[in-house]
C-alpha cells in the first residue's frame, strides 16, 4: 500500500517562510512526477510546482521567484520552499505523485493547512 505523508505547514506571518515535505512511503518501483496543489477556502485545488524525476520544474505564475520545489529520489521525498509568504498563499497543501507499485497511478497526501497572517 503506497501512502503520502505530508509536513511542515503551520501558522506564519506575512513576509516569512515554511518548508513543506512529503515523503511516499510503501511498495514502491519508481516514482515520476511529483508535485504540490493547494485548495482555499471555496476554491478549487489549483497546481502550485511539480517536478520531474530529472528535476525540471513548473511553478504557478503566483508563485514564481518565491517557492522552490525540491525532491530527494533515494529518500522518495518532495519538498515545497516557501518564501515572502503572503495572506493569499493560505491554503490546505496538497502533494501528489504519479507512483509506480503493483499498478502505475496518481497518489494523494492527505493535506496540510499553511496559514498566512497579514
Amino acid at each position: 500500500q503506497v501512502q503520502l505523508v505530508e509536513s511542515g505547514g503551520g501558522l506564519v506571518q506575512a513576509g516569512g517562510s515554511l518548508r513543506l515535505s512529503c515523503a511516499a512511503s510503501g511498495s514502491i518501483f519508481s516514482i515520476n512526477a511529483m508535485g504540490w496543489y493547494r485548495q482555499a477556502p471555496g476554491k478549487q485545488r489549483a497546481l502550485v510546482a511539480t517536478i520531474t524525476r530529472d528535476g525540471v520544474t513548473n511553478y504557478a505564475d503566483s508563485v514564481k521567484g518565491r517557492f522552490t520545489i525540491a525532491r530527494d529520489n533515494a529518500k522518495n521525498t518532495v519538498y515545497l520552499q516557501m518564501n515572502n509568504l503572503k495572506p493569499e498563499d493560505t491554503a490546505v497543501y496538497y502533494c501528489k505523485a504519479d507512483i509506480r507499485a503493483l499498478t502505475v497511478a496518481n497518489y494523494w497526501g492527505q493535506g496540510t493547512q499553511v496559514t498566512v497572517s497579514s
